[in-house]
Parts: C-alpha cells; sequence; structure tokens
C-alpha cells in the first residue's frame, strides 16, 4: 500500500512528537505521518526510570497525545528504505510512503551485552522494556544493574526505591566516573550503599545465561552472581542505517546544518541520531537527552514549515539520585579543569568545568533554577579561573 503525505516524520519519541505539533501549530491542516517501529504511540521517556517506579505517573499518564494533533500514527512499523531521489520510504510490512519533506527521528539503540540471558535480561530503553523489568521488580526480588552511568545510577536507585535487593556492577571505579569530581562520586558510592545497594565497582560482567527464575551472570573477578532479573544501562548507539543507505552525510549520527537540514535539502534530522553545531561551545554535539530531543523536534517541525532560523540552544539534561538530584548543562567531564563550589559538600552546590578560560559545563547538584544562568555563562568569552568562576551561580539560600 502507498501512503502520501506533505510531511512524514520516522521515529516515533519525543522529538517527532515535538516535530510533528509545531508542523501543526504553524498550518492546522497540515497533513502529516509519523511512522515508527515501537508499538505505543510517543511517550515521555525520562518517566521510565525515575516516576513511573515512584508512582508520580502511570503508563497512560506519559502518553504524549500526538494524534490529538492530528498527525497520523503508523506504529509498529520499521522504516527499512529511503530513496530520496523519489521521496520515497518503505517499511517492513511492504507499505510505501511518499513525502514532500521528511525528518529522521530514528533515536538510539541500547547497546548489548553479548550473550543472551532470555526475557530476564533487559537493555533497557523503551517502554516495553519498563513493562518487563516491572514483571521481576517486586519487594524483596535480586536484581542486577549493568552500568554505573546515567541509566543505571536511575535505575538503581527506583529499584531500590520499590524494595528490591539491588546490585549496581560496572567497570569503572565510581558512579558516574569521568563526569563527577572524585569526592563527589565516592560520596555517591558510599551514599548508594548506605540506602542498600550493593555496589560492586571495577567489575565487568563477562557472561551470562538463563536459569530456572532467573539469570547467571559471570563477573570479571571470577564469581557468579544469579539474580532474578537483570538489567543493563550500557550506553546506545545512534540508529543511523537508514541514512547511511541513503547516502546522507554522516559523522556520529547525521549531520545537520543551523535549520537541522540534513545534506539532502528536503530531508531534516532531529533528537538523539542527529550532530549540530552549538556555538557557546564552539564544537559539534550529539546528545541523548530530553531536553535537546524535544527542542530540535520542535525547531526541525517549524523549520520544515517555513519558520527555520539558528538552533543554538545549549540543552540540558537532569537526573534523580534518591533524594538527591541535579541538572546539567554543557559538557561533564573531569578531564577539564574542575572547579567545586559547595554550600554544603556533595549535597548542594555547583561544580564548573573549565577549558582555556572556558566554562564549558555546569552541573547544578541540589541547585535548582539556574540553568538559563549556566547557559548564559558558558557563552560568556571569559576568560575565567577558579578564583572568579566560584559564586557566579547563586547557590539556594
Amino acid at each position: 500500500m502507498e501512503h502520501v503525505h506533505d510531511y512524514l516524520i520516522v521515529g516515533a519519541g519525543m522529538a517527532a512528537d515535538a516535530a510533528a505539533k509545531a508542523i501543526r501549530e504553524l498550518d492546522s491542516a497540515a497533513d502529516v505521518a509519523v511512522v515508527g517501529e515501537e508499538t505505543s504511540p510517543p511517550y515521555q521517556r525520562p518517566p521510565l526510570s525515575k516516576a513511573l517506579w515512584k508512582g508520580d505517573k502511570t503508563v497512560a499518564g506519559i502518553d504524549l497525545g500526538t494524534a490529538a494533533s492530528g498527525a497520523k500514527l503508523y506504529t509498529g512499523r520499521r522504516v527499512v528504505v529511503l530513496d530520496r531521489a523519489a521521496h520515497v520510504v518503505r517499511d517492513d510490512q511492504g507499505d510505501s510512503y511518499r513525502y514532500r519533506r521528511l525528518l529522521l527521528a530514528t533515536g538510539a539503540t541500547p547497546r548489548r551485552l553479548p550473550f543472551e540471558g532470555g526475557d530476564r535480561l533487559i537493555h533497557y530503553r523503551a517502554l516495553r522494556d519498563y513493562e518487563a523489568l516491572r514483571r521481576f521488580a517486586r519487594p524483596g526480588a535480586n536484581i542486577a544493574v549493568i552500568g554505573g552511568g546515567f541509566i543505571g545510577a536511575e535505575l538503581a536507585a527506583s529499584l531500590c526505591g520499590v524494595g528490591c535487593k539491588v546490585c549496581l556492577l560496572f567497570p569503572d571505579a565510581h558512579i558516574g566516573a569521568g563526569r563527577y569530581p572524585d569526592g563527589l562520586a565516592r560520596h555517591l558510592d558510599d551514599y548508594y550503599r548506605q540506602r542498600g545497594v550493593d555496589v560492586r565497582s571495577g567489575v565487568r560482567v563477562t557472561g551470562g545465561r538463563p536459569v530456572d527464575g532467573g539469570v547467571e551472570l559471570g563477573l570479571s573477578d571470577g564469581s557468579l552472581l544469579r539474580v532474578e532479573a537483570a538489567v543493563a544501562g550500557l550506553g546506545v548507539t545512534p540508529n543511523t542505517a537508514l541514512a547511511e543507505q541513503a547516502g546522507l552525510k554522516l559523522d556520529n549520527g547525521i549531520v545537520v546544518d543551523a535549520q537541522l537540514r540534513s545534506s539532502e535539502p528536503e530531508i531534516w534530522a532531529a533528537g538523539d541520531v542527529a550532530n549540530f553545531y552549538n556555538p557557546a561551545l564552539d564544537r559539534r554535539l550529539r546528545v541523548e537527552h530530553e531536553d535537546a530531543a524535544v527542542g530540535m523536534g520542535r525547531h526541525a517541525g517549524r523549520a520544515m514549515a517555513g519558520k527555520g532560523d539558528s538552533y543554538d540552544t545549549l540543552p540540558f539534561f537532569y537526573s534523580d539520585l534518591f533524594d538527591l538530584g541535579y541538572e546539567a548543562v554543557g559538557l561533564l567531564d573531569t578531564r577539564l579543569d574542575v572547579v567545586e563550589d559547595w554550600r554544603e559538600p556533595y549535597r548542594e552546590g555547583v561544580v564548573y568545568y573549565l577549558e582555556r578560560g572556558r566554562v564549558r559545563g555546569v552541573l547544578l547538584w541540589n541547585t535548582w533554577d539556574q540553568v538559563d544562568a549556566a547557559r548564559a555563562l558558558i557563552a560568556e568569552a571569559g576568560p575565567f579561573d577558579a578564583a572568579s568562576v566560584k559564586g557566579r551561580l547563586p547557590r539556594r539560600a
């Protein structure tokens, strides 16, 4: 079957939803379609590791209401062919979609462990993964979380919060190693242990197999760990296969210009898959967080509808770790010059990341309502050093 639409969005995540709504805001009669591999319509992704576990949100409550905007949804369909000359894509069910303008919001795929662990080994990314993990995450259940980064740390806290016995496994020295200053990272390890998490740093998962009622993991220290379920948060890889097949320019994602247009004039890209230039940091970025997905999706949608301007926003991201939380902007990289400015050590304060006299990143640890100020600071030419940067962002009184 052939479908014909003015605007076609491939991918059905938050970027796709934001783009569809932006197009319809500018043209209420616009013919917009969204084709996505997931069987669910677009939904908020952050609650999968946060609010759904706390009971602050329900599965029904994270639906973004894309269909209500008037966009046509084709779910459960993976686009496998993009013919940019003919302005046609084809899905894995044999349907084709003819478009005038196209947005690639294909997102990313979680990195996988190199072995099979059955249905109790979950590589965490989508709503179906939350639903699978929730079946096993009962009070008292032994759950292994593999990975000490952004998703792993959130999941460990959330699972502990619903009464699971959590073992957190990761190869680095500390939770968030390379992102947080060493003292803060050490504190976070202890903080998790105090709340009952079995934190095992410096450990790799080398193998695994399904066993009766669970999964058995082989660890790099030679031990075996048997749990009722294991969940992996190992980072993601951008879904660029379609763009590569079509011959678009790639470099750690789909390369886009200031209007988020790809190397093909009638094709845009947004969200996890897009590599864009940020003027404040004077470098290209590919960002895998909610603010980037929503902001870029909306920007791309407006550009597709003829209202394009330069995308110069520096996205922020945030996390909840038990009763700690933070917002962050820019580059959090401990290879930069790290300046800590604590109101209360490791409980409340600001961490600055400097490079050649410029602020390149800001970590607002339990410090709120300062994201815009942090963006403005990163955009300043400086020069800054440890003495001059301290106190630039007010800490909560």
